[in-house]
């Protein structure tokens, strides 16, 4: 089976050929960069700049995968959660692909292809747990099957990358920031500062980080923003919220072996995954609770079409081919 899928949630617009033995014929990711002057990102641009590049990079990757549009076997898109008009561009113009082709469409969800995106380059044994660290959402999920997937906790406020890039914005730091602090970090002490971690001690798998960004934004006014005070902080931001991720992470595995079920494996996805130090203080739970962490391959983490198709071919099934499927914003797993 051979699938074209399109990416185009937020300020990626993605496109990629893949097939069902994981082979991968093009995959290309396009960042926009028209958000940086205004330091997050602009709907309204970035539909406009889905609509401006989705045609090109479309036509390249069919060039650079040697395939015609008539011989893939399924059109797929992001069909939400996301920005609605991003969501529209990419799921119309697929949509307008799988009509003008007589070929089938099937709607993705893009929190779900995050989710299964670490079963690309690893075998999941389930009861599976999954926590989800992207710019929009921080969530923890029961994966009982690759089809039975259940939320058990998610930030009541700001998402952690979205986090990152508020506080990036405050210590000065272009958009999009998280890359920036995590490189500022580097050079910090992350004692320096003790910064509030919300909701640690709550007895569930809620998270929220607004009150982290405030008390960052206090600090920002009592202190001239220098080299050492921006570095040092980052650190002590960067190091507030991997605990905090390890914190809720490893009581959810502890409330849920309370329950009888036998978690042997925890994945780490979304574009926050690709912080190493984050990555580091989480791998911390292989050892201290002997289970195994898995990670999807890095071009999978962010954004991507990579991980749209990939779901579509481990989803694929003829009742959820729907070319009326409307693109919706707060879509649910």
């Amino acid at each position: 089976m051979l699938v074209f899928a399109v990416e185009t949630s937020c300020d990626e617009t993605s496109v990629c050929i893949m097939d069902d033995n994981k082979k991968i014929y093009s995959h290309i990711i396009f960042s926009q960069e028209v958000h940086q002057k205004f330091g997050g990102v602009v709907p309204e641009l970035a539909s406009r700049a889905h609509l401006e590049i989705i045609q090109k990079i479309t036509k390249k990757a069919f060039q650079e995968a040697n395939i015609k549009p008539k011989e893939v076997d399924v059109y797929a898109a992001t069909c939400g959660p996301g920005l609605i008009g991003g969501l529209l561009v990419g799921s119309t113009f697929t949509k307008s692909l799988a009509i003008g082709l007589n070929k089938p469409f099937m709607p993705i969800n893009h929190l779900e292809a995050h989710l299964l995106s670490t079963s690309f380059n690893n075998e999941i044994v389930f009861p599976h747990i999954s926590l989800l660290v992207t710019g929009g959402h921080t969530q923890i999920y029961l994966l009982k099957s690759y089809n039975n997937i259940l939320l058990l906790g998610e930030t009541v406020d700001d998402a952690v990358g979205e986090a990152f890039d508020k506080v990036a914005k405050l210590l000065g730091l272009s958009y999009p920031g998280g890359k920036q602090l995590e490189q500022k970090a580097k050079n910090g002490n992350s004692e320096i500062y003790d910064l509030p971690q919300p909701m640690v001690n709550k007895n569930n798998s809620n998270f929220s980080f607004s009150g982290i960004k405030t008390a960052v934004n206090l600090l920002c006014k009592k202190n001239e923003l220098n080299e050492k005070f921006v570095e040092n902080i980052s650190a002590s931001f960067q190091k507030c919220i991997a605990n905090i991720l390890y914190t809720k992470l490893e009581n959810t595995i502890l409330q849920l072996r309370k329950k009888k079920f036998n978690i042997l494996s925890f994945s780490l996805v979304g574009g926050v995954a690709n912080n190493d130090y984050i990555k580091l203080i989480i791998s911390k739970l292989q050892n201290t609770q002997k289970i195994n962490m898995i990670i999807p391959k890095k071009e999978m983490m962010s954004d991507n079409a990579a991980m749209i198709a990939w779901a579509c071919i481990k989803k694929f099934d003829r009742k959820l081919i729907d070319i009326n499927f409307k693109a919706d914003p707060r879509l649910k797993v």
